[in-house]
């Protein structure tokens, strides 16, 4: 009976100690990733973790971060003139040529940059989803809204602000279904000719500042992405950030008002 007893005992302890073990704290915290199968392809299983999408949404970021960049400084051209700035656009067409027909380049360059935005776009997405399915109860206390800087909070709605901007922009000088002086091929008269228009030299700063915010952040952020974590560079990752925005988003911003002064005209 004692022999019988102590293993009853025991079973029941060991039965208490599991139970305690499946209550433990966090037990119940629903899956942040989901249920996802694992496929045979490592690249499909690390585009459906967190920190695959992550890495997608900072190597994006970092190629459009260059074409914001390549953008801005080709615009410089515009300071010298029509012929030059004409000579610029055409030139864009005219990339690797004769090697690669004419415009084959531009178009290339063009479902790249497609490509970039739709899978930075798909993983933001994703990855919101997750989060809010790691806490469905938002933060209750004002001080972990805080916490996060402006530029981080707005993120969302910066981006949706930069797809108008970048939906107006197109339809303005690359299209002309907004511009009606719009000359195919006039690339500086075209430019000249919608940033006189005060509501429209309006859009475009409004659209620069909503990029320059997104930017901020991104820029910021991506590192964070990469692993590069570590406090000791927090003033490297922050000064990169606010200086990257300070030339890019200066200048375009520059672009703006210098035609709206008249130093830039046809």
């Amino acid at each position: 009976m004692t022999q019988a007893t102590e293993r009853g005992a025991t079973n029941t302890t060991e039965r208490g100690a599991t139970h305690a073990m499946e209550r433990r704290e966090g037990a119940d915290a629903p899956d942040v990733n989901g249920t996802h199968r694992s496929s045979s392809n490592a690249l499909i299983d690390l585009w459906r973790s967190a920190v695959g999408k992550k890495w997608v949404m900072a190597l994006t970021g970092i190629g459009l971060m260059g074409f914001v960049f390549a953008h801005m400084f080709g615009n410089l051209k515009m300071f010298l003139g029509r012929t030059e700035f004409d000579h610029y656009a055409e030139g864009l067409r005219d990339l690797f040529s004769p090697i690669i027909p004419h415009g084959w380049a531009l178009w290339g360059l063009r479902i790249g940059l497609i490509v970039m935005f739709a899978l930075h776009i798909i993983s933001a997405a994703q990855l919101t989803a997750m989060n809010r399915r790691s806490r469905p109860i938002r933060y209750q206390s004002p001080r972990d809204y805080i916490a996060a800087n402006f530029a981080a909070r707005t993120m969302r709605w910066t981006g949706i602000i930069v797809l108008l901007y970048l939906a107006y922009h197109l339809a303005d000088l690359t299209w002309g279904w907004v511009n009606p002086d719009f000359v195919h091929g006039a690339a500086y008269d075209n430019l000249v000719a919608s940033l006189s228009v005060p509501y429209v030299a309006a859009i475009y700063l409004v659209g620069n500042i909503a990029l320059g915010i997104h930017l901020f952040h991104g820029a910021w952020s991506m590192f964070q992405s990469m692993g590069i974590n570590s406090p000791r560079y927090n003033g490297v990752r922050r000064a990169f950030a606010a200086g990257f925005v300070i030339v890019t988003i200066g200048m375009n911003c520059a672009f703006v008002v210098a035609i709206q002064l008249g130093v830039v005209a046809n």
